[in-house]
């Protein structure tokens, strides 16, 4: 008994919190799903594509990760500690953003990689934020991401362009934070495929 008392006093030396979790196991957290455009079976008309590949988003170490990002203030990050992403960050981006593409005539297949050698058309891109700053009353959602169109044929850039979407949250509680993310990524998905698409000299309904 003296020993365990020894070891368990060690313990609680460990820095960080790893100790106590480690002892007290994971918490449970809530998984969310953020949600794109609605599939649109759009008619385009204007060029075609065989080919686009979006490429997993590019994000830094905070960002890359199913945590749920918070700002107290600039310097700061935190995560909420009742819920998570079901995916990482970038393979959630990227995946809103091949449902939505794909679901456009103007592009044979889109997809995370390309069928072949090489596509026709590659989505590059950075998201910068994806995280709910702090407000006196509420959050401001904040989504940004940079995003290249590149020709694969001759690696020529076609276009460039940044996309920033803020929506407000009453309130800091998950369950209101939760529809304020997915409101910004629907619009934020929006913007980057009515881009994407007029990139490529496509028209769509």
């Amino acid at each position: 008994m003296y020993r365990s008392a020894i070891l368990f006093a060690l313990i609680l030396l460990i820095p960080g919190c790893g100790a106590l979790s480690a002892l007290q196991g994971e918490p449970n957290r809530n998984v969310f799903e953020l949600r794109g455009p609605p599939v649109s079976g759009g008619q385009c008309r204007g060029a075609k594509v065989n080919e686009l590949v979006v490429e997993l988003p590019k994000a830094r170490g905070t960002l890359d990760s199913q945590r749920i990002m918070i700002r107290p203030s600039a310097l700061q990050t935190q995560y909420l500690p009742d819920a998570v992403w079901g995916d990482p960050v970038p393979t959630t981006v990227q995946r809103l953003l091949v449902e939505s593409l794909g679901s456009y005539d103007a592009f044979g297949h889109v997809g995370r990689e390309p069928l072949g050698l090489a596509g026709d058309y590659a989505m590059i891109s950075e998201i910068t934020d994806f995280n709910a700053e702090l407000q006196q009353k509420g959050a401001l959602i904040r989504l940004s991401i940079d995003a290249q169109l590149v020709r694969e044929m001759d690696a020529a850039v076609i276009g460039r362009s940044r996309f920033e979407v803020t929506t407000e949250s009453p309130s800091t509680r998950t369950n209101d934070l939760i529809p304020a993310f997915d409101a910004a990524a629907l619009q934020l998905i929006t913007e980057m495929s009515a881009w994407t698409l007029s990139r490529v000299g496509a028209r769509c309904n």
